[in-house]
């Protein structure tokens, strides 16, 4: 599993903060930030949900369980760590009110409201974290490194929580593309969720290689020749192929930044330089592109940017360490922003 642990920092010319983090689920602390807030209306309940030491599918099927309902009538915007505090929305498709207090083993619910429509993955502006780094004391360069990351961008890592408890979810997805061996095997044909999991991490497994890849030669911080750019920070932005003359200017102001791939069949290709490491590294795991069509609807395909601007940094003296906060946009991860600042 590559999550970027072997690879240049972005800011190498700053010396790390060192520290720990996760220490307990109270040191990472996560707030889903909405796309929408509930209306008061329709026939799915929204629940905002504060979990501790309990992954998000776990507490999805605790509410289905809770309010008798099937866990595909339950939905959530993005997936948050097990080992964290964390407060995000689930809605759940019932024509029955839900009991005034709603707790399980290491949840419960803040807030209860109606809305006309199934959350679905996506649906958020991003998340809020408050991260506690436990012997970490030089706040001046907590900052520095943050200063540095909203001008450059961190590299826009996929972290180890999205490659499974034992970090092999992404050998999983491959066997079940190329027909191989794996002791879960069988049990991801059957369970649906399993190999959307298995899946997406090796997605997430080979974006990560091309990005390392990048960072090796040098070519992170500017666009190339035959990238394909996408428009904004939010994730959600059109994709198109580069304009040297026009869009070199406007990756200062990270108006577009150069994507990197989630392999399927609907994923547009780059070209130049960009395709030759994205050809390089499926070549290396024994995959071309047709492989993905196996995957079904679970692998078709997007773009997904290198980069990643933190936003709203703010530093601070805490008991034990730094307290470090700051917004990322959805799928992205603090721990692209952390590693660089505790060069760990």
């Amino acid at each position: 599993m590559m999550n970027g642990c072997d690879s240049p920092f972005i800011t190498s010319d700053l010396p790390g903060t060192g520290g720990a983090f996760k220490i307990t689920p109270e040191d990472f602390e996560v707030e889903e930030l909405p796309a929408y807030l509930p209306s008061g209306v329709g026939e799915h309940v929204y629940l905002w949900v504060e979990k501790r030491g309990r992954n998000t599918a776990e507490v999805a099927r605790a509410l289905a369980a809770t309010l008798g309902v099937g866990e595909r009538q339950v939905g959530w915007a993005g997936l948050k760590d097990r080992q964290a505090l964390a407060r995000q929305w689930f809605s759940v498709l019932t024509p029955r009110d839900p009991p005034r207090c709603i707790a399980g083993d290491g949840f419960r619910v803040l807030a209860a409201s109606r809305h006309g429509n199934k959350l679905r993955p996506g649906h958020l502006r991003g998340n809020r974290f408050a991260i506690l780094l436990r012997g970490a004391d030089d706040a001046g360069l907590a900052r520095a490194v943050l200063d540095a990351l909203t001008v450059l961008g961190a590299p826009n890592w996929f972290g180890q929580q999205r490659f499974g408890r034992d970090g092999d979810n992404a050998a999983l997805g491959l066997a079940l593309l190329r027909r191989g061996e794996h002791p879960a095997l069988s049990r991801a044909r059957r369970d649906r969720f399993l190999r959307k999991l298995a899946l997406s991490a090796l997605q997430a497994e080979l974006f990560n290689r091309v990005l390392a890849l990048r960072l090796s030669e040098g070519a992170f911080g500017r666009i190339e020749e035959g990238d394909l750019l996408q428009l904004g920070e939010d994730g959600g932005g059109p994709v198109f192929a580069c304009d040297p003359e026009v869009d070199r200017p406007r990756f200062s102001t990270f108006a577009v930044s150069p994507t990197g791939p989630m392999f399927g069949p609907k994923m547009r290709r780059p070209d130049g330089d960009p395709a030759r490491r994205e050809t390089q590294v499926l070549s290396a795991a024994g995959l071309d592109v047709a492989a993905f069509d196996l995957g079904g609807r679970e692998t078709e395909g997007t773009r997904r940017s290198l980069r990643v601007r933190p936003r709203e940094p703010v530093i601070e003296a805490a008991a034990g360490g730094l307290r470090v906060c700051f917004s990322l946009p959805p799928g992205a991860y603090a721990t692209s922003v952390l590693r660089e600042i505790t060069k760990g």
